[in-house]
């Protein structure tokens, strides 16, 4: 019935909203900007209707959790750096259908999700942030996943993926996008040092590590990434731990994966962390590479352990 038509992992590093302001760093990060446009763009080429965002900013100590409210609008400040996000006005809809869909198909694949469909919460700026320049005119509909899960397996988040795609093609009638929010590696630079890593990466390995992982992508070494994307995530200071990655991979496939990543905006600093945007294409999948659930647990701990 529907069909997931695009998927990547994208930015969110606050310091686009500062780009738009005037002082100092007006203009720095137009092309994260300009690459969240083009993947706005690409969307309302394939005629999406829906983009579900795996947002490492909405931290949650249990199960996973979908915010499919109908509407959301007002003004955000993050109490996490304030100094760079204030009142920043938003509004979008969300779609509670899809919401809906998407958590009763996880929780039948052994992942148990709820969907909040009659709620005051908010989205947290790793939704709001793409959003602002994705879909400026509100034309998508939009539903923010938990992905800052703190007590989950990445197992257990790669099966997540998988069922809301087979939801998606099984259950709705619509084209779906899947963004996965979040960083590479997310050592942030010392309190005192951020203006100074601005820029830069916090460590030379770290680089090093996300330009290695790039390049795996862009060669499509998926079965080599999935084995590796739990010490990836807490070596490299994973945002999220990671979890919006293993999101995004599960819906592909997880290992069995066979695309290529086109990048749109190159890998880039922030605050000493490592940033991209990179549409991930859509390829046919059967689901075998994906874990079962019983992997997520005691049985699989050592090869995936919890984060």
């Amino acid at each position: 019935m529907g069909q997931l038509a695009l998927a990547a992992k994208i930015t969110h590093v606050p310091s686009m909203y500062l780009s738009e302001l005037p002082g100092e760093r007006h203009g720095t990060r137009q092309d994260a900007i300009d690459g969240h446009v083009e993947i706005g763009r690409r969307c309302r080429a394939l005629g999406v209707d829906t983009i579900v965002v795996f947002d490492t900013h909405w931290l949650v100590n249990a199960n996973y959790h979908l915010n499919c409210a109908p509407h959301w609008q007002g003004t955000y400040t993050s109490n996490e750096l304030p100094h760079f996000i204030s009142n920043l006005p938003f509004g979008f809809s969300g779609n509670p259908e899809l919401g809906r869909i998407l958590a009763k198909a996880c929780c039948e694949q052994g992942v148990e999700t709820l969907a909040h469909d009659a709620t005051t919460l908010a989205p947290e700026y790793g939704t709001l942030v793409p959003m602002r320049y994705m879909n400026a005119d509100q034309h998508f509909k939009v539903v923010s996943v938990s992905a800052m899960c703190t007590s989950h397996y990445l197992h257990d988040s790669a099966r997540l993926g998988w069922a809301m795609r087979e939801a998606v093609e099984k259950h709705y009638d619509g084209k779906v996008a899947f963004l996965a929010s979040g960083s590479l590696s997310h050592r942030f630079a010392q309190n005192g040092l951020a203006p100074e890593f601005a820029f830069k990466i916090w460590s030379p390995f770290l680089e090093r590590l996300d330009a290695d992982v790039v390049q795996m992508w862009k060669n499509g070494e998926w079965a080599d990434f999935c084995a590796m994307l739990p010490e990836y995530a807490a070596k490299g200071h994973g945002e999220g731990f990671m979890h919006d990655t293993a999101m995004l991979l599960g819906a592909l496939g997880w290992s069995a994966y066979d695309g290529q990543v086109d990048v749109v905006t190159p890998y880039f600093a922030a605050s000493g962390t490592g940033q991209i945007n990179a549409v991930f294409p859509v390829t046919p999948q059967d689901g075998a590479a994906v874990p079962a659930p019983e992997a997520s647990r005691a049985s699989s701990y050592k090869a995936f352990p919890r984060l």
